[in-house]
């Protein structure tokens, strides 16, 4: 098996024939300048930049079939790269070799608003699929935060802040087109809801990070745009009180489209970021969606559990400017935590548990961080569970980032205990390998593997990441 930095002492120099063929097959769309390959060989994750030999810019399938078939002729590694949003290295060019960038293959193939569905191109955003759709009436709600590829939102699994009522893109993703190891294309799947015709092959692909095939199309679930929406926010004295009200809420079956939690911190750097005046205590971010007389209903609901667990300055967010700027602010989380320490990097982390445990996992979590003096904040998706600790290291400091991931270790550790998962949306990257042993045991991570191998067995396809060769 082949650790990270064996694979990096494994890389070898582009051979010159295969250059040659790239820059026959893409001309000005191959490039090898350092640039080019260093805005391709970093994403959000904590680790230094890797950097790949070469960049191509692919424009169709078939072209990502011809550089795949022409890099597995020369065992050289290919990289699919999105919108570059990751936060666990999944892009990182540990063995060099050829970053394939699909943010050019960005079209709508085709919308059926009658069957709720849309297939796209892996390129298209979802801010973009949305804009092209609005006049259909339907709306993709998977909204992972950052203006990600669907790509690669596919390929991570992505969820985000909808994910409490609209699910994440295991739930969405009906089918898929994908480049195999050896350049082959198969579809995966079709536009029906259901099939219980062999293998699911689609969820196979969903969530394997680039290290099984290279996905080039995707066909997703939409979902009608609600008549009304409405947000509200609330304060509460301790964080232990907002996410008490959070579990009751959920147990209760009110159907949320989205609530937030962010810790003081968290509250008071979107303040200084975004201009907000939001009181600096744990606070409550939801948001409703239905007819008026279901939003109306769902908010009274909330705003009477809420007071049962002390929460003050319960307000209303209804007019769409107001709305925006508070879910602009909360996306906005992880580059406002960076001013909290100017200079410093973040190490970014999340994990997901079984909602009754919520409170438990992220109160301890807090007490580690607290007691290990690391400055940090505590934000997530916690309506379904999912919460993300951001510690902020200085990364000249190897005491500062052991603390931070000795209590990342020890948040996944917790978290595995209470029947949870080491990541419940960035995915494992080259961060996690390890936890997912500690998640799944060696008899599951045995079968990944030989799944890996049958799949890739030159090991090219994102190589050092997810399982250990």
């Amino acid at each position: 098996m082949n650790h990270p930095a064996q694979l990096a002492a494994l890389k070898k120099p582009l051979p010159e024939s295969l250059l040659a063929a790239l820059l026959s097959l893409f001309g000005e769309r191959c490039s090898t300048s350092e640039a080019m390959r260093t805005h391709h060989g970093r994403d959000e994750s904590s680790y230094d930049p890797m950097l790949p030999d070469a960049v191509i810019f692919a424009q169709s399938t078939e072209e990502v079939s011809d550089a795949v078939k022409l890099c597995a002729a020369h065992d050289v590694p290919v990289i699919p790269y999105g919108a570059g949003t990751s936060l666990e290295g999944h892009i990182l060019a540990l063995r060099g070799g050829v970053s394939i960038d699909l943010s050019q293959m960005n079209k709508i193939i085709a919308v059926h608003p009658e069957d709720l569905t849309v297939t796209v191109q892996p390129g298209v955003t979802r801010k973009q699929l949305n804009a092209e759709i609005r006049d259909t009436g339907l709306f993709f709600p998977i909204d992972p935060g950052a203006d990600a590829s669907l790509g690669g939102m596919a390929a991570t699994r992505a969820s985000g802040t909808n994910a409490v009522r609209y699910g994440t893109m295991r739930e969405n993703t009906l089918a898929l087109t994908v480049v195999l190891a050896d350049g082959r294309i198969i579809r995966t799947g079709t536009r029906a809801r259901k099939s219980s015709a062999g293998y699911d092959l689609t969820r196979v692909f969903v969530g394997s990070e680039g290290t099984l095939g290279i996905i080039t199309e995707v066909t997703v679930k939409l979902y009608p745009q609600p008549e009304a929406v409405s947000a509200a926010v609330c304060s509460f004295p301790t964080p232990g009180d907002a996410v008490r009200a959070v579990i009751q809420t959920i147990q209760m079956g009110v159907p949320v489209a989205r609530v937030e939690f962010l810790d003081e911190r968290g509250v008071k750097a979107i303040n200084a970021y975004d201009k907000l005046s939001l009181p600096e205590n744990p606070l409550l971010l939801f948001e409703f969606h239905g007819t008026e007389h279901g939003v109306k209903e769902q908010a009274e609901t909330v705003q009477e559990i809420v007071a049962e667990h002390n929460a003050t300055g319960f307000e209303w967010a209804t007019r769409p400017e107001d709305r925006t700027r508070l879910w602009g602010a909360r996306h906005n989380a992880y580059f406002a935590l960076l001013q909290m320490r100017p200079g410093a990097r973040a190490i970014s982390t999340d994990c997901c548990v079984p909602i009754s445990r919520l409170a438990e996992c992220i109160l301890d979590t807090k007490a580690d961080c607290e007691s290990h003096n690391m400055v940090y904040s505590i934000i997530g998706h916690v309506g379904d569970g999912n919460f993300h600790v951001q510690m902020l290291v200085d990364p000249n400091d190897p005491e500062d980032i052991a603390r931070a991931e000795g209590v990342n270790a020890r948040m996944v550790a917790r978290a595995i205990a209470m029947d949870g998962t080491c990541t419940g949306e960035h995915g494992v990257g080259m961060h996690k390998m390890d936890f997912l042993v500690q998640e799944h045991g060696e008899g599951a991570i045995d079968t990944m593997r030989a799944l890996k191998h049958a799949l890739d067995p030159k090991n090219i396809l994102n190589p050092g990441k997810i399982v250990q060769w």
